[in-house]
């Protein structure tokens, strides 16, 4: 009975540490896969959501200037066709 008691004991120990064996295995893929993505989307060139909306804003602004500056051009030229 106490060899059947030490076989489950040792083999529980085994157990346990190939779990641990895996789970470190598993953290050191992740980490390379992420360093990976990371990598890659670093090569790719992306912009950030912040840096979009910035160059965005500064479209809107520039097409609501370019309309009003429109409006102000053809009252000018109306004016002058008028003389």
């Amino acid at each position: 009975m106490t060899t059947q008691n030490k076989f489950f004991d040792d083999f529980s120990k085994l157990m346990t540490n190939a779990m641990g064996v895996a789970q470190g295995a598993k953290s050191e893929a992740e980490t390379a896969m992420n360093s990976w993505i990371e990598r890659w989307l670093a090569d790719r060139d992306f912009v950030t959501r912040e840096e979009f909306d910035a160059v965005r804003d500064m479209a809107i602004k520039a097409r609501t200037e370019n309309a009003e500056l429109k409006a102000r051009l053809d009252a000018l030229e109306a004016g002058r066709q008028g003389d």
